[in-house]
């Protein structure tokens, strides 16, 4: 089963100039000219990489005079470092596991802006369902995201390290927030920022539970303890859930790396100056900081954003 937005090829918007040199002052706005469209791979409906992708366009939108920033629904990581690779997209989010899973670090055209704020993975079902914890999903119906989804992604990891043998299907986070109350799944993954729409919206029609991965959390950061953190989801997340146990992944802003200096450090700067007003429409940009934006582990910066990291960045 698989409910989802356009795919990629569906999502596909025609770049105009991608190729082309760009000539952007850091300090000024001068038109991007050579580019005409600036193209951001978001997310799927219901996930908040959609939501915090298309405010950042927004933000940069107002920011590049001459260039048209256009955010594009895709099934999320995966599907955006496929757009970023085939040059598709100019820009794109995607948890970090998912970014090295792809030997980014070995070079692929593909460089970061910065890190941005973390994810966690949400295992959610119905308040009387019988799962109570990771191991009681063999042999059940669960989402574990959409096709080339980070949590696709992410939650293959997960049951291939646990050993769980669950019934998968390939549902985004609104479809699947839809299939738990409907009874046609048992439990839904969800790995995304804080707090999730799509989860947010069931539990406030719903009674739901967070299952406590805990010691899902304590395997997956001691096989892989660059990428994977024990973390909680806090009480206050979603309407009479209290705080739950789980694991957390750093998400990167990505960028091609054969864009122009000038113009990532300029996408750059826009970011954390855009910052604050990101944090008013989204609370998971509240953790957008010069500090560990440069924490980007083994993928490596895109020279623009480097040189504004250096230069640029405010005391």
């Amino acid at each position: 089963m698989h409910l989802s937005g356009p795919t990629r090829r569906d999502a596909l918007l025609t770049l105009a100039g991608c190729a082309a040199a760009v000539g952007v002052s850091g300090c000024t706005r001068e038109p991007a000219s050579g580019i005409d469209e600036l193209v951001v791979a978001t997310g799927p409906p219901g996930a908040v990489y959609r939501e915090i992708g298309a405010r950042i366009a927004m933000l940069l939108d107002d920011e590049l005079d001459g260039t048209e920033v256009v955010p594009v629904e895709t099934g999320a990581s995966h599907d955006n470092l496929v757009l970023l690779e085939d040059s598709e997209a100019h820009l794109g989010l995607a948890n970090i596991d998912s970014v090295l899973s792809t030997g980014v670090a070995e070079g692929n055209g593909i460089s970061a802006v910065g890190r941005l704020y973390d994810s966690f993975v949400h295992l959610v079902v119905m308040g009387d369902s019988p799962v109570r914890s990771v191991e009681d999903l063999s042999g059940r119906p669960v989402s574990i995201g959409e096709i080339n989804s980070g949590t696709e992604f992410t939650v293959g990891q997960i049951l291939d390290e646990t050993g769980i043998d669950a019934d998968t299907v390939r549902l985004d986070q609104a479809s699947s927030a839809q299939a738990l109350a409907a009874g046609e799944i048992d439990a839904m993954f969800s790995l995304t920022g804080l707090p999730t729409p799509a989860i947010a919206g069931l539990a406030e029609d719903h009674e739901v539970r967070l299952i406590d991965l805990s010691g899902t959390a304590r395997l997956m950061a001691g096989l892989y303890p660059d990428t994977y953190l024990p973390a909680n989801i806090p009480a206050t997340t979603y309407v009479g859930l209290p705080a739950c146990p789980t694991v957390s992944i750093p998400n990167l802003l990505l960028c091609r790396a054969d864009l122009p200096d000038p113009l990532v450090s300029r996408i750059t700067d826009s970011l954390y100056r855009g910052a604050d007003a990101l944090a008013e429409q989204r609370p998971e940009a509240a953790q957008i900081n010069v500090r560990t934006g440069i924490s980007t582990g083994a993928v490596p910066l895109h020279p623009g954003a480097a040189e504004w990291y250096r230069e640029d960045k405010p005391a």
